[in-house]
């Protein structure tokens, strides 16, 4: 009765919510659909979902940043559309958007989804020039479930490119930086408040494929392998974005990654954003328009050392708003996540 509980408030939150962004959802959706600056569904592999939406901005002058961007989902329901907001206001910006679409739990476990990001980013590192990228300024960026696949894919990658004899088909040197929101990197740290929220344990050890492969799936375990110090030499700067009110995953689980990466060499840095929940930095301040911290940072990493860049984002209008003030913060109060 209590776990039916819970999951019956759960809902009706979700759904009041919902509701309550639904202003957003809806122009957010109809640019999706329409908007002719968006390439949708170009095939990266033979696998189900291997599919990713391209987000171009338009103008074509010149070589333009690109973000592979793998969207979050609880690893259960993530979708590639999930990021059409980032997309459209970073390609505002002149920067190009690649959202990568992955096999979800049960269709595929943790390692299917980590062979799916790596294959998406292969994609983009060999074919963005085609769309009017530059494939040598290319930023990886995750949230939430995304966030940790993502994490996943570099250091494994890191690995594979540290061995001998191994062949990759993209490299980590095309990587300027990897963007981690609101992810988790510990997998030992997080089972038990994952089962405290309603993803339980033998739900979440199905997807991570058993407490024998949660030390290969986690990040930061990983990276602390003394065989492995070559491979985090290879890795680019890794800069984790968090919400101190975040209590989907916790922010100490950015702040002890960053941690453990700099104890052993990495270059990394926790960015946090006071106050702010899983969703509040993700979909109710994006919606509100105007000024944004995390929209800011975003563009002032990609955007360092090309003045012309920086000089267009000073006197850029300020983003449009898509949700009145009052049901964002009830939707603050109301979220679930």
């Amino acid at each position: 009765m209590k776990v039916g509980y819970k999951w019956i408030t759960r809902f009706l939150a979700l759904g009041c919510y919902a509701l309550l962004l639904i202003p957003g959802f809806v122009q957010v959706g109809y640019y999706y659909f329409f908007s002719s600056q968006i390439r949708r569904s170009i095939v990266y592999g033979d696998k189900p979902r291997n599919r990713l939406d391209l987000y171009l901005p338009r103008n074509n002058d010149g070589p333009k940043p690109v973000v592979a961007f793998v969207t979050g989902g609880a690893w259960i329901i993530g979708y590639k559309a999930w990021g059409s907001l980032l997309g459209q206001q970073l390609s505002e910006r002149d920067i190009i958007v690649a959202c990568i679409d992955y096999r979800n739990f049960p269709q595929g476990t943790i390692s299917d989804m980590v062979t799916d990001a790596s294959q998406g980013i292969s994609f983009v590192c060999n074919n963005i020039a085609e769309y009017g990228g530059d494939p040598n300024r290319i930023y990886l960026m995750g949230q939430s479930a995304g966030a940790h696949i993502a994490a996943c894919a570099l250091v494994e990658h890191a690995i594979k490119e540290a061995g001998e004899g191994e062949s990759t088909s993209w490299s980590l040197s095309q990587i300027k930086a990897y963007f981690g929101l609101s992810g988790g990197y510990n997998l030992y740290n997080l089972i038990d408040h994952f089962h405290s929220r309603g993803l339980y344990r033998s739900i979440f050890l199905s997807i991570m494929e058993g407490d024998e492969s949660l030390s290969r799936f986690s990040p930061e375990v990983m990276v602390r392998d003394p065989n492995f110090t070559n491979a985090v030499s290879l890795l680019p700067p890794m800069v984790l974005f968090h919400g101190t009110g975040d209590y989907s995953i916790p922010s100490d689980a950015s702040k002890s990654f960053s941690e453990t990466l700099k104890g052993v060499g990495g270059r990394a840095e926790a960015v946090l954003y006071e106050g702010k929940t899983h969703t509040d930095v993700f979909l109710q301040d994006p919606m509100r328009g105007g000024k944004d911290d995390l929209f800011d940072d975003l563009v002032a990493y990609i955007h360092a050392g090309d003045a012309e860049a920086c000089a267009k984002d000073a006197t850029a209008p300020p983003r449009r708003r898509l949700v009145p003030e009052f049901m964002l913060k009830l939707a603050h109060l109301v979220s679930p996540f």
